[in-house]
């Protein structure tokens, strides 16, 4: 080969030198990249066979690299959509064509109802309020996009609530009950507690207590809609809803029957509204409300999605009521760095990688996700700069070397002359 085997082996190092300044330049330029992992450029030697007696110059290659599995720094946001993971593990993302890939990139915000990130990936997870599955772990399918689109509006039928007040020991026996509905009914004290149907439909229940005997009550329970125009009695024919006969014990003032200590109201398209009475007593002292609380809500609107460390995607209305709607999953590979990297900072499978597998994220090896926190790139400012000096020796050696072999070549050439 002699001096053309010189120059070739020169070139191929001013080859690699510059593979090496590109991993440089890509790696500064996404330096501000969320979940960039820098890529370095590994060589490998390419040796020429040749006579035993004689050297025959080789040649270098490169093998590029990126270091996966490096975990970037966490920088924390105010935004409960930013997610980040800490450990191992990747978000499951889909890409505008609907192909799915891995990516640490988790600067998600919501874009006609979905979570999408910077690349504008779609995040993907398991619809908990349908029943997604959460068995298969080494595929794809079940996962849908996560986001507020399949959520809308909502209301929740009141289903149990509490209803506990004190009854005046002392107070006198009524003589016209209020489950008679009847003008100038007698009680002791009434108190009205918001109930919703199916539909959100309000319903105002006026509960009334009134005497009947000796450590002896009764609870009546009313429509408020049918009430009489003053307020009061007489309600109109169907408005009672059910009334509750109460004893307590003569020694203490607790509740002893109902033995379940509820009292249940069947709302109208609805569902049974079963109150805890159970702490009701009967004592020396005024008719006092002491907790008085129900559930369900009328319609209202997602004001805002909470995520939990492993991944469950709570969203919180506007009256304040939660529901668990999505969870979103992990995915791990065996060999992460040998992964391939696609444009838009996420990663595809391969043979050398391995299939992904998905798992809950907190548990195991699989790593936690971090809301209002973004990962930052991987990439060390200083140790690109070093290695871009580096780069730029090696460059200017080699080609010293190409420009010496063509010195010589010239020299052998003029010989003829």
């Amino acid at each position: 080969m002699g001096l053309y085997g010189l120059m070739t082996t020169s070139i191929s190092g001013m080859s690699v030198q510059s593979d090496r300044m590109g991993t440089v330049a890509d790696n500064i330029a996404n330096v501000n990249t969320t979940g960039y992992k820098e890529a370095t450029a590994e060589f490998a030697t390419l040796v020429a066979e040749g006579h035993v007696a004689s050297y025959v110059p080789g040649s270098v290659s490169t093998i590029a690299r990126r270091a996966i599995t490096h975990q970037g720094d966490l920088s924390y946001t105010t935004s409960p959509t930013d997610l980040a993971i800490s450990g191992n593990g990747f978000f499951m993302v889909r890409s505008p064509s609907g192909t799915p890939f891995l990516t640490r990139a988790g600067s998600f915000i919501s874009t006609n109802g979905e979570l999408v990130n910077a690349a504008g990936f779609t995040l993907l997870g398991y619809d908990l309020q349908s029943g997604g599955s959460t068995s298969v772990v080494n595929s794809a399918a079940g996962l849908v996009p996560v986001g507020t689109t399949s959520l809308g509006l909502k209301a929740s039928p009141t289903t149990s609530g509490m209803f506990n007040v004190n009854l005046p020991l002392d107070d006198a026996v009524s003589t016209s009950l209020p489950s008679a509905n009847a003008a100038g009914a007698v009680y002791s004290g009434m108190t009205s507690v918001i109930a919703y149907d199916n539909l959100g439909h309000q319903y105002t229940l006026d509960v009334y207590s009134a005497k009947t005997g000796p450590n002896a009550w009764e609870m009546t329970v009313y429509n408020h809609d049918g009430a009489a125009a003053g307020g009061g009695f007489p309600y109109a024919t169907g408005s009672q809803m059910t009334t509750q006969a109460l004893t307590f014990d003569s020694a203490t003032g607790k509740l002893v029957t109902p033995t379940t200590g509820k009292l249940s109201i069947n709302i109208p398209n609805g569902a049974t509204v079963n109150l805890d009475i159970s702490k009701t007593s009967e004592l020396a002292m005024a008719y006092t409300p002491v907790n008085i609380d129900s559930d369900g809500n009328p319609p209202s609107a997602v004001d805002r999605l909470e995520i939990s460390n492993d991944g469950i995607v709570t969203a919180v209305y506007a009256d304040g009521s939660r529901v668990d709607a999505f969870k979103i999953p992990l995915a791990t590979v065996p060999s992460p760095d040998n992964l391939t990297a696609i444009s838009g900072n996420v990663f595809a499978t391969n043979k050398d990688s391995g299939d992904f597998q998905l798992g809950t994220a907190n548990s195991g090896s699989v790593g936690k996700i971090v809301s209002a926190a973004l990962e930052k790139s991987s990439v060390d400012l200083a140790s690109e700069l070093t290695t871009m000096v580096q780069a730029q020796r090696s460059y200017t050696a080699n080609s010293k070397v190409f420009q010496t072999g063509t010195e010589l070549l010239d020299v052998l050439v003029n010989l003829v002359r």
